[in-house]
């Protein structure tokens, strides 16, 4: 779980970054703290789905749940 969280929160810096916004601008615009956002960017803690909706919102982009692809 703690790999998935990096990864969320790296595709968050990255499209955020290339959208042009400071970590402030993204607090600002969602309404969560410039600390929430930095810890959600480097991967830790557990952002809810409605917090990770908000970012995903001003971001242009989507959360996606799938089914699992078993190996069976």
């Amino acid at each position: 779980m703690k790999l998935f969280m990096k990864e969320i929160g790296r595709q968050i810096a990255e499209r955020r970054k290339k959208n042009g916004l400071t970590q402030q601008d993204l607090s600002d615009y969602t309404g969560l703290s410039v600390r929430f956002i930095k810890s959600v960017e480097a991967g830790k803690g557990n952002p809810s789905i409605h917090s990770l909706a908000k970012i995903a919102e001003v971001l242009g982009l989507e959360i996606v749940l799938k089914v699992k692809e078993s190996n069976v």
